[in-house]
């Protein structure tokens, strides 16, 4: 078995016949064995002009360059693990797919501002297809209705692509929202957001309890309306209605038991 000391260095045309030779090699072998590990290694390197091939069709990802190659090494290294040469394909047809499934890949588990299931990955490129097409070809956007007919699916499916396909990027919340002509100067999209109003609890407890106070006696509402709208004393609404403040301590009670009971019913 020949030893090559710098694999990269080896002419292409030489790069191929020694492609063969160690494939050849490879099969004989006990994996595990450092003979093995020698000659896996060394087809790597040799075929590492493949990867480079494949990457360049990704050339417009400059910043993701460096994932691109390591990524279409792994798609590489795959390949030699499962070729076999009984099968009569020739090493690079069967490794170019491997490279370039592992690095689609890539771009398809790792693009994505949110994790969305590989189905729906799959459907927005479908849908902007579609969308494409409709388009030319009735002049205006397609209705949702037309895209499922187009992609053969439901209604209901055509609108879960579409929303998950909001998930593929994202915007920071601290990004300025000074392109809307309403927004104020140094406003951010997350001062746009909405939050719960504190008094909206309160609002819904109201319209819960009004029902309930309107079953009450006119008494009972009386003392109610005296001492949380007036803000008496027990012993100043007992003075007025010529009740004992203990009477009106048990009325009251009683009342707000009632009052509690019906809002906590379902």
């Amino acid at each position: 078995m020949p030893v090559i000391t710098d694999p990269q260095a080896v002419a292409p045309r030489d790069a191929r016949r020694m492609t063969q030779l160690f494939l050849r090699r490879l099969e004989e072998l006990e994996e595990g064995t450092p003979e093995y590990q020698y000659v896996r290694n060394t087809l790597v390197e040799l075929s590492l002009p493949l990867v480079h091939f494949v990457a360049r069709r990704f050339q417009q990802r400059e910043d993701q360059h460096e994932d691109i190659r390591q990524v279409g090494t792994v798609g590489l290294i795959k390949a030699i693990d499962r070729f076999d040469l009984e099968r009569g394909v020739g090493f690079t047809s069967f490794a170019i797919p491997y490279i370039t499934g592992e690095i689609k890949r890539f771009f398809r588990d790792t693009t994505w501002a949110l994790h969305v299931p590989r189905r729906l990955q799959e459907q927005r490129i479908e849908l902007a297809r579609a969308v494409d097409r409709l388009e030319t070809r009735l002049g205006r956007s397609p209705r949702t209705g037309e895209l499922a007919e187009e992609m053969g699916l439901s209604v209901e499916e055509v609108v879960e692509a579409q929303v998950a396909s909001n998930a593929y990027s994202t915007h920071s919340l601290d990004l300025s929202a000074e392109e809307d002509a309403d927004s104020k100067e140094g406003s951010t999209l997350l001062g746009r957001i909405g939050c719960c109003d504190p008094a909206l609890e309160k609002v819904e407890n109201l319209n819960a309890l009004k029902p309930l106070l309107s079953e009450l006696g006119e008494r009972d509402r009386r003392i109610l309306e005296m001492h949380f709208g007036e803000e008496l004393t027990q012993q100043q609404i007992g003075d007025a209605l010529g009740l004992s403040q203990m009477h009106i301590s048990r009325l009251l009670r009683r009342c707000l038991d009632e009052l509690r009971t019906g809002m906590t019913q379902d």
